[in-house]
């Protein structure tokens, strides 16, 4: 038995011994495309989504696609950190699901800042003080996030990329005694997602729900009180020194965030890309039929509408889509140009890999 343990670890041993000069090899490569690019583009989001989708493809086990997608995601961070460095912004303070979108698809190769508002994350883009930012733009169980939709129309900025990050609750304190426990922080959307595992296991008045910034703050102030405890991430837990009283609480086990990665580039087509518009009409009967039906004459699907209100008049809407396709594919740029000769606004947010 130990012979063979001895045999499989050596096994292991030459295995490593190759892969670290096939990882350096790449990471030489990157360092030459770095330089032959000079002031080019560092990140492509649909050359990452083409090596990611291709090696899906080729994977055969046992390792999983998740498990197959962070290791070469990791790989292709630290290889562009040998191009140049880069920083993206997120939503903080820091253990916020904000973070782990940007972690997940960036790698941890990044600079990552903490922002106070999402305004703050755009605004450093903007000012070229952050190479990219990740936004939270909807919720499966709670919605649109407003505040992003109302940006990404006044800003130059565009959407190059997409995160379905899936989100699981945990219950986090200084212990892990319920008896202590008199108050729970949380952001409003998670102590709604939560609310029947609260009402079962924490009914009012036992502990009072308290609204917290984020899940992060929320954590930050259960840190300091043994009477508090915190609805966070697995994550927070780890960067406040908390511990997990219960894991995934959430009442919807499906329940997802959309996040938006925006920067100043123009992404290339992947072969399997999403392009989000912002539009309006005048407000007249089947205005909005006639602004959509474009995309039906030319067998484009749209996977998202949503309407805000718009901020120049009473009374009127602007109308954010999602749409199947790049706007450089043929069908795609046809049925935007015949939109953009109904529309009285039109603006396109971006094209991007989907996620």
């Amino acid at each position: 038995m130990a012979d063979q343990l001895n045999k499989m670890r050596n096994e292991i041993d030459a295995i490593d011994n190759e892969l670290l000069r096939l990882v350096n090899t790449r990471a030489d490569l990157a360092k030459q495309i770095g330089q032959a690019k000079k002031q080019g583009e560092i990140y492509r989001p649909d050359r990452e989504a083409q090596v990611l989708d291709r090696l899906q493809k080729l994977n055969a086990g046992p390792l999983s696609p998740k498990h197959v997608t962070q290791l070469f995601t990791e790989i292709m961070s630290l290889c562009r950190s040998m191009e140049k460095p880069m920083s993206v912004t997120y939503l903080g303070p820091k253990g916020t699901f904000s973070e782990e979108a940007a972690l997940n698809r960036f790698g941890k190769s990044v600079t990552a800042v903490p922002c106070e508002s999402i305004d703050e994350v755009f605004h450093k883009v903007e000012s070229g003080m952050a190479s990219y930012g990740i936004v939270p733009v909807e919720n499966s169980n709670e919605g649109v996030v407003g505040k992003t939709l109302d940006l990404l129309l006044q800003t130059s900025l565009k959407v190059c990329g997409e995160v379905l990050l899936p989100i699981h609750q945990c219950l986090l304190a200084l212990h892990t005694d319920p008896g202590q426990i008199e108050k729970i922080y949380s952001h409003p959307q998670s102590l709604a997602q939560c609310h029947e595992w609260l009402n079962t296991n924490f009914p009012l008045p036992q502990a009072k729900r308290v609204v917290a910034a984020s899940n992060a703050h929320a954590a930050m102030i259960a840190a300091d009180d043994k009477s508090v405890a915190a609805i966070a991430s697995k994550k927070a837990a780890e960067v406040y020194k908390l511990s997990i009283y219960a894991e995934n609480i959430e009442d919807d086990p499906k329940n997802t965030t959309r996040f938006l990665v925006i920067g100043t580039q123009d992404v290339a087509p992947s072969g399997n890309d999403k392009t989000s518009l912002a539009m309006s009409s005048r407000n007249r009967p089947g205005a909005i039929h006639e602004l959509l039906s474009p995309l039906a004459q030319h067998g484009v699907s749209m996977s998202h509408l949503e309407s805000r209100p718009s901020r120049s008049d009473l009374w009127e809407y602007v109308f954010f889509a999602d749409i199947r396709g790049h706007q450089q594919d043929e069908k795609v740029s046809k049925a935007l140009d015949e939109i953009r000769g109904k529309a009285t606004f039109l603006k396109v947010l971006g094209s991007y890999p989907s996620a």
